[in-house]
């Protein structure tokens, strides 16, 4: 089983209530980004197909694409692919939010 990865900034003084990473700010911020496609659906192909809706920032990173799902103010992601873990600090980083695992 993979880890699980969520970028947030539940940790961060802000002076006032905290401030979670919106929706429309994810949609802003990755359509800046070539390689991530906003989608409102996830599909999982596999013995069984399986469609998740959501808010989902697809990466495509070489033959895979990676989602990023945006969630009641954070971001998560699975930490299968070893080359998540560099695009996600680089994403925390440019949203001045955090890592946690889980």
């Amino acid at each position: 089983m993979s880890k699980r990865y969520r970028i947030t900034r539940e940790f961060k003084e802000n002076g006032t209530s905290e401030q979670g990473i919106t929706l429309e700010e994810c949609k802003q911020y990755f359509s800046t980004k070539p390689d991530f496609a906003y989608s409102s659906v996830f599909t999982v192909t596999g013995a069984t197909t399986m469609s998740i809706e959501g808010d989902f920032f697809m990466w495509s990173c070489g033959d895979s694409k990676i989602p990023f799902r945006h969630y009641q103010g954070d971001i998560y992601v699975s930490g299968s692919n070893e080359a998540v873990i560099p695009k996600m600090m680089e994403i925390a980083g440019e949203l001045d939010a955090d890592v946690l695992e889980g």
